[in-house]
C-alpha cells in the first residue's frame, strides 16, 4: 500500500506522461499485451550446447535462453517493472516460471508451475542451468507438492468459495496488501513466464500475460523450422532457426527500450560463451531506488 508491496515499490522519477497515463487507459493485461516473434540461430545454439555436453556439462536450450534473458534484465531493468492497481512498480527480484511434467504417460500428462530465483549481477549460464535443473529434480516426484500446489489445493478445497478466494486475493493484490508467502507461492507473480512447446513437438506459442499477478513478459518457445533468409550478397538461403514467441504488457516501458532489450537477448544467443561468465559490475543496471532482493530458493 502507498506505493510500496513486498516485491517491489512505486516508481515515478525518469517515467514520461504517457507511460504513466497508459495504466488508466489499459487497465487489464488483456488490454496491453502485443505480439512478436524473435529467431533464435538454431545452428549456433547446436553447436554451443554440444561443445557444453563435450565438456561434459549438459545445458538445456531453455535454460539458454532463461539465461540470455536474466543477462538482458542485467541491462535493461525496466523489462523487470509491472503494473498493479494503475501504479508503475520496479520489482525487487528476478524471477522466471514456467510449467513442468511431474509425469508423462500414453493418456495422461500431470504438470505443475514452479518458479525460479536469479542474480543479474552474478549469474552465468551456468548458474541458471543449475537452479533450473535443481528445482524440476525437486518437483518432479508425484509425491512432492511445491507451494503452489498447496495453495491451489487449499482454495479448491473450499466449496463454493473458490471464485471468492481469488477474488479476495486479488483485491489484496491491487492494494499492494497480498502477503510474501502467497506472492512466493504464485507462479504468476514473475519477472517472465516461459513455455517450451518445441518439446512437445508443437510451433511458437504466442501465450496471454495473466491479468492476476505482476508477469509482463511471455517466452513460448518453438520447434526448430527451416527460414527462408537473404544473405549479405543478395542470395536466399534456409536457416535452421528457433522461433520465440513474445507477448508483453506495453505498458511498462516505452516501445524502444523493449526493442533496445531484445537486442541484448538476441546478441546473447548469438554469442552464448558471453553468458560464462558474471557481468562486468559497471553494466549492470538497477531499477530507481529499487535494487534486486536475491535469495537462493525455489519453489
Amino acid at each position: 500500500m502507498f506505493g510500496r508491496r513486498p516485491d517491489g515499490r512505486a516508481v515515478k522519477a525518469g517515467v514520461d506522461p504517457i507511460t504513466r497515463f497508459t495504466p488508466y487507459i489499459m487497465v487489464e493485461r488483456a488490454d496491453s499485451q502485443c505480439y512478436c516473434t524473435q529467431y533464435a540461430d538454431a545452428d549456433i545454439i547446436k553447436a554451443y550446447l554440444r561443445k557444453k555436453r563435450g565438456e561434459g556439462i549438459k545445458i538445456g536450450k531453455m535454460e539458454l535462453i532463461i539465461a540470455a534473458y536474466v543477462r538482458m534484465l542485467a541491462h535493461m531493468p525496466h523489462l523487470n517493472r509491472f503494473v498493479v492497481g494503475k501504479k508503475l512498480y520496479a520489482r525487487n527480484e528476478l524471477c522466471v516460471s514456467f510449467a513442468m511434467l511431474k509425469s508423462r504417460s500414453k493418456d495422461e500428462f500431470l504438470e505443475t508451475t514452479v518458479k525460479v530465483y536469479f542474480d543479474p549481477a552474478n549469474d552465468t549460464v551456468f548458474d541458471v542451468s543449475r537452479k533450473v535443473q535443481q528445482t524440476i529434480e525437486q518437483n518432479r516426484e508425484l509425491s512432492n507438492s511445491n507451494a503452489t500446489d498447496k495453495v491451489a489445493n487449499a482454495i479448491l478445497a473450499m466449496p463454493f468459495l473458490a471464485s471468492a478466494g481469488v477474488g479476495f486475493l486479488k483485491l489484496l493484490d491491487y492494494f499492494g496488501l497480498l502477503p510474501r508467502a502467497i506472492i512466493d507461492a504464485s507462479p504468476f507473480h514473475t519477472s517472465m513466464f516461459i513455455t517450451n512447446m518445441g518439446s512437445i513437438g508443437l510451433g511458437a506459442l504466442h501465450h496471454h500475460i495473466y491479468n492476476f499477478g505482476t508477469t509482463t513478459v511471455f517466452l513460448g518457445l518453438g520447434k526448430l523450422q527451416n527460414k527462408l533468409v537473404m544473405a549479405g550478397d543478395g542470395s536466399i538461403k534456409k536457416k535452421a532457426q528457433y522461433p520465440i514467441a513474445v507477448t508483453i504488457d506495453e505498458r511498462v516501458c516505452p516501445g524502444a527500450l523493449y526493442a533496445a532489450a531484445f537486442k541484448y537477448l538476441d546478441r546473447y544467443l548469438r554469442h552464448p560463451e558471453l553468458l560464462e561468465s558474471p557481468p562486468d559490475a559497471s553494466e549492470v543496471r538497477y531499477d530507481v531506488g529499487c535494487e534486486y532482493v536475491y535469495r537462493e530458493r525455489s519453489h
